[in-house]
């Protein structure tokens, strides 16, 4: 079977095929189909099943190929490989499921606002909701298509949102429940044919994460470093990215009025500079506030005809008058909202941007031994990049909280295929050749862990940001921390001297040390574990904490 044959002779012989409907059109299929009740606002509520809350990384695997085998990083816990067979046996299943929807869509869109590398990406679903997140979140064909790298090898994505994968056709082959029975959801990439299928996930971002990893892969091929990060620019032109995971401040920080945004999750940097994947954002809500994140607030609920809105709110609590209680988790707490960046007041409209001034690598330590702000030099870089470190918070039942370490490559472990040190490379070689600084922003706890000590304070936090930004901290004195192999400054106008060094915030200061050793050994391990065995420039292991 050639998949993308079976594929062209579908949509040739289906009875009702619409190709890439206006946004009227698309919102008006989302109500006729019931995928979607319009809100008191006007944006678009819509609620998933139980299983589709959030990505399902167990059932995300990529079709494992001799000729594609040396690429991918197999040792990595989210790169789980498919075998050629039952990719065909699921393509096929996709195939005899869409021939008997009443209607099909197909939208034809991109992934890059460069035109030098945008990727072509045609998605086929039955489901009008997933063509207008497609029209939220991935860009406009632009006119000049030829011009990309990818014009002529362009990507394919089946998703079928709310169908079930038969359990007993797929036993063996796909990934066993608990309860014995076999999964009935697949989300899968076939990077050699260039295809993806999404079968069985009916959230949202499942199709905007398969296309990214999509992307992270393709780049580097030809020599363009993928980020997961946020990316602004002041009124001289000048550049930052916010790197960041979950909880460390990466959405507020970058959120800035005096600075246009240009996206706030996935970029390129190529010899042209920095580019946007995206057409859009796809936000957190549980517990939005207006008076705290008013941008993000004012592009999903901001009051307009429906047919014009087109923000979709998935997973929130909606009152029966359309009003939304966005502080209510009980169906999940991974409540979110796809809407355009056009909703934004403050964007730079192309999405590109010159060779980033400053990175910032943001990072919540509840351990409270990082210091609020320290400067990389590449080879620092490239090792904070490669961990990727953050803290998340142990449960509260006991009433003993435990920061619990967190590590995950390059600020995005699951969507990153490649090998690690293919990333890396690239992340220094572009910190060289431009003369990029980066620095590592602390936003989490002083003088003492979680439960001890105290959150750092937002309004502190933004003073180093700003100084990091405007190259305050570029003239002042470093003092060098041997243990974490960190440069931390010894002034910071508007700081207090003592906040930064952090064990002068510690009461016990032997507690401080053994708790620096104690996260210190911590990197350590999880180094020697995830890339004991890959070839990671010698220079850049020696800046391993602990090393």
């Amino acid at each position: 079977m050639d998949p993308n044959a079976a594929l062209t002779e579908l949509l040739n012989n289906h009875v009702d095929v619409q190709f890439n409907l206006t946004r009227k059109e698309t919102i008006l299929q989302t109500i006729e189909f019931k995928q979607a009740l319009i809100s008191a606002n006007g944006c678009l509520a819509t609620w998933t099943p139980c299983e589709s809350t959030g990505r399902s990384p167990k059932d995300t695997m990529i079709v494992r190929h001799a000729d594609t085998e040396s690429h991918i990083d197999w040792d990595s816990p989210n790169n789980l490989p498919l075998d050629d067979d039952t990719f065909i046996g699921l393509w096929q299943t996709a195939n005899e499921t869409l021939k008997r929807k009443k209607r099909i869509f197909v939208s034809n869109r991109v992934i890059g606002a460069d035109v030098s590398y945008a990727l072509p990406v045609e998605t086929i679903t039955d489901s009008p909701l997933t063509m207008l997140f497609t029209m939220n979140m991935f860009r406009p064909m632009p006119g000049k298509i030829h011009k990309s790298v990818f014009a002529k090898s362009g990507f394919k994505l089946i998703v079928l949102p709310y169908d079930k994968l038969n359990q007993g056709k797929f036993k063996g082959r796909l990934r066993q429940l608990e309860n014995g029975k076999t999964t009935q959801m697949a989300i899968v990439m076939d990077f050699n044919r260039r295809l993806g299928l999404i079968y069985g996930s009916s959230y949202c971002g499942s199709v905007k994460k398969l296309m990214f990893t999509v992307m992270n892969y393709y780049l580097p091929q030809v020599n363009i470093l993928p980020l997961h990060c946020s990316a602004n620019e002041n009124a001289k032109g000048e550049l930052a990215l916010f790197l960041g995971l979950s909880g460390t401040g990466k959405t507020t920080l970058s959120t800035d009025s005096k600075r246009a945004l240009l996206g706030d999750d996935e970029h390129g940097w190529s010899n042209n500079g920095i580019a946007n994947f995206e057409f859009g954002c796809y936000a957190k809500l549980i517990d939005l506030d207006s008076r705290k994140e008013p941008e993000i607030y004012n592009a999903v609920f901001h009051r307009d005809e429906f047919t014009k809105h087109g923000a979709i709110v998935e997973n929130a609590m909606m009152f029966p008058n359309g009003e939304f209680d966005l502080s209510d988790d009980r169906f999940t707490p991974n409540s979110r909202a796809s809407y355009p960046l056009s909703f934004l007041t403050n964007i730079k409209l192309s999405s590109t941007g010159p060779h980033p001034k400053t990175i910032i690598f943001l990072t919540a330590d509840a351990n409270g031994v990082l210091p609020p702000v320290a400067r990389l030099s590449s080879d620092q870089a490239m090792l904070w990049f490669l961990m990727g470190y953050t803290s998340k918070l142990a449960g509260t039942e006991t009433g003993i909280i435990e920061p619990v370490s967190t590590f995950s490559r390059f600020f995005g472990q699951p969507f990153m295929p490649c090998l690690p040190d293919v990333y890396a490379a690239l992340l220094g070689k572009r910190l060289k050749k431009h003369r990029t600084q980066v620095y590592l922003i602390n936003t989490g706890w002083s003088g003492g862990p979680y439960g001890e000590g105290k959150r750092m304070d937002i309004h502190l936090t933004r003073v180093l940001v700003n100084a990091a930004l405007d190259g305050t901290l570029e003239t002042v004195q470093y003092k060098h921390d041997s243990l974490f192999h960190l440069d931390v400054p010894q002034i910071c106008p508007g700081v207090p001297e003592k906040m930064l060094d952090p064990i002068m915030t510690w009461k016990d200061k032997q507690a401080y040390q053994e708790r620096a050793r104690k996260l210190a050994d911590e990197f350590s391990r999880h180094f020697d574990q995830a890339y004991g065995t890959k070839n990671i420039d010698a220079k850049v292991r020696a800046q391993c904490p602990a090393k």
